[in-house]
């Protein structure tokens, strides 16, 4: 089964994603996504890897993600062309399902459990109000999702005291109003109103919530310890990017000087530098992103240094359907899946209008699909809309 054709789609109103896919002599399709600067990605897939790909066979994929990774590296792969990379290997392992007959977690290693506990994301979308929830009716937010079997949420309560980004006419992605460079310097009342969206949490259900505290790499390393050791008597599940992850050593310092378990880091490219983290002890919860760090193939190694250090993977996802799809196969196989991201908003929403299937979530509890492949493929009225953007590359 050879590689006869590579296509890209974009779609105006989903500006910061890319789907990718894989046509075949056998006739299969598979499919692939990444998310930011679709432009540069679109460029990277064409110009670059379509030329090392077509005419080559499906099955070695292995291989592919070793020539694409070496020829990017020549040059620095940590950008658009690892999110091109990530997008074509999930396409193979698509294909190779399809053609096998078997769900990627099957030709991964097959199930290690029956389902996948989720946590939400709390970003607004036309469904639901979940930012400013946290921001306003914390307690409300945190029954309404009990209510949904939803255990863990995700919340970002100092973000909006942080230095605000100032470019003019940008538009960042979903649940990024607050982006922006790093901060040095947070109030006492500032500490105070964000630790009271934690605090209304506990204070309305107790324990019976799991909280997550995102960080987005908005603090220097004392402010992020402030923010920490204010957490402490609240027993969050992690805080996740509370500074850039680019020192390795002062995130190792807030392991070492506070009890929050940490959280490292979706903005990692490839194993290397998970090792990096995971040798230095920086880290106690993974956080991986599929359709940047590599794909699949990469995420599976990323999964295995952890379990190596005894340490447990949460993959992320805010981003697109076909993302939360592949995190899905990948904690279906490996043993060390703590808990996968979603964005109810998202996966019950606009996710629904782009693939073939819903999420196979009930109860706080995300469930595997025995379909072949991913499961889950792009809606025939998306591939045929006349506003889409196609680019092709072909034998």
């Amino acid at each position: 089964m050879k590689i006869t054709s590579i296509e890209t789609l974009r779609l105006p109103e989903h500006p910061h994603t890319i789907w990718v896919r894989i046509h075949t002599s056998d006739g299969l399709v598979g499919l692939g996504e990444t998310y930011y600067i679709p432009g540069a990605v679109e460029a990277v897939i064409h110009d670059f890897a379509a030329p090392l790909l077509l005419g080559e066979s499906v099955f070695d994929r292995e291989r592919h993600w070793q020539n694409l990774f070496a020829y990017a590296n020549f040059f620095g792969y940590a950008g658009a062309e690892m999110r091109a990379i990530s997008a074509l290997d999930i396409a193979l392992w698509d294909l190779l399902g399809q053609y096998a007959g078997q769900p990627i977690y099957n030709l991964i290693g097959g199930q290690c459990r029956e389902s996948i506990r989720i946590y939400n994301t709390c970003v607004n979308t036309p469904l639901y109000a979940d930012q400013d929830g946290f921001l306003q009716r914390p307690a409300e937010l945190a029954e309404s999702l009990l209510a949904e079997g939803i255990t863990q949420m995700k919340v970002w309560p100092w973000d909006q005291f942080g230095p605000q980004l100032q470019v003019k006419g940008f538009t960042g992605p979903a649940g990024w109003s607050a982006v922006g460079p790093a901060g040095h310097d947070l109030s006492p009342e500032h500490l105070k109103k964000g630790l009271w969206t934690v605090q209304e949490i506990r204070r309305a259900v107790g324990d019976r919530m799991d909280i997550a505290i995102e960080g987005h790499s908005r603090w220097d390393l004392n402010i992020a310890l402030r923010i920490a050791r204010a957490l402490e008597p609240y027993d969050v599940i992690w805080m996740e990017d509370i500074i850039q992850p680019d020192s390795v050593d002062d995130l190792a310092r807030l392991v070492q000087e506070t009890r929050v378990p940490q959280c490292v880091s979706e903005r990692l490219f490839s194993k290397y530098a998970y090792r990096e983290v995971l040798e230095r002890h920086a880290a106690h919860i993974v956080m991986p992103d599929i359709i940047w760090t590599g794909g699949i193939t990469e995420a599976i190694k990323i999964a295995t240094l952890a379990d190596a250090f005894h340490l447990a993977i949460a993959p992320h996802d805010c981003t697109g359907p076909v993302n939360v799809f592949a995190c899905l196969h990948l904690c279906a196989a490996v043993p060390n899946a703590m808990v996968m991201e979603t964005v109810r908003g998202f996966h019950l929403g606009y996710y629904r209008d782009l693939v073939s299937k819903p999420l196979p979530v009930r109860g706080g509890q995300a469930y595997f699909d025995p379909a072949p492949g991913l499961g889950v493929e792009l809606r025939p009225e998306v591939l045929s809309r006349p506003d889409r953007q196609v680019r092709t590359s072909q034998l």
